[in-house]
């Protein structure tokens, strides 16, 4: 059976591969390309990479024994790409910036806090602040302020269309700014505590 040899430029980058690899490197490198054809292919790989076959032999039996120890890791532990929110200067505040004005908190408990943002919103307003960063980056984010999702709640029969609601919150959001502006402090409170009956 004839072997379906591979173009000459893919035997090109293999033999400039093979000749950055250490020696024991080229005889597993060697092995593992002769195995991939069978009868033959230590002929056919010794042709291409200008070695003999007791290289190719070599490389077999010693990737019949268990890696050494040393060598299962090439890489020291904590190395790689360290994480967008360790290297980014500046990511946590404009994160902060982005949510100032859309932050709300648990009446009962004050470590539980949410935004009305959604992962892409904040993702866009990140971008205009010089971070383009992905809703995976601001999950981290998110994870990391200790935002909480906030559960569905069910509404009273009636209640689903409130008049002029955006009206209101913008009318809120204007007094805070006005306050703020003037050097008074600003409160948010929910008077209503978790599982009491709705007010009316």
């Amino acid at each position: 059976m004839k072997i379906k040899a591979y173009s000459p430029e893919t035997e090109e980058r293999m033999r400039n591969f093979y000749g950055s690899l250490s020696e024991k490197d080229r005889c597993r490198y060697a092995a593992i390309e002769a195995e991939k054809f069978g009868h033959g292919g230590i002929t056919y790989i010794c042709g291409v990479l200008r070695c003999d076959s007791d290289r190719v032999r070599r490389g077999t039996e010693e990737l019949k024994q268990p890696l050494p120890e040393k060598e299962e890791r090439i890489r020291r532990p904590g190395g790689g790409r360290k994480s967008v929110l360790s290297t980014a200067v500046g990511l946590d505040d404009a994160f902060s910036a982005v949510l100032k004005n859309h932050t709300a908190g648990s009446p009962v408990d004050e470590a539980i806090k949410w935004t009305n943002l959604k992962r892409g919103e904040i993702s866009g307003r990140l971008k205009e602040y010089g971070f383009p960063v992905s809703v995976t980056v601001v999950d981290q984010l998110l994870e990391k302020h200790n935002f909480r999702s906030r559960r569905a709640f069910r509404v009273e029969a009636g209640k689903k269309n409130i008049p002029d609601r955006d009206e209101q919150f913008k009318n809120i959001e204007r007094l805070k700014e006005e306050y703020r502006s003037e050097g008074n402090p600003v409160m948010s409170m929910d008077v209503k505590k978790k599982g009491s009956p709705a007010t009316r």
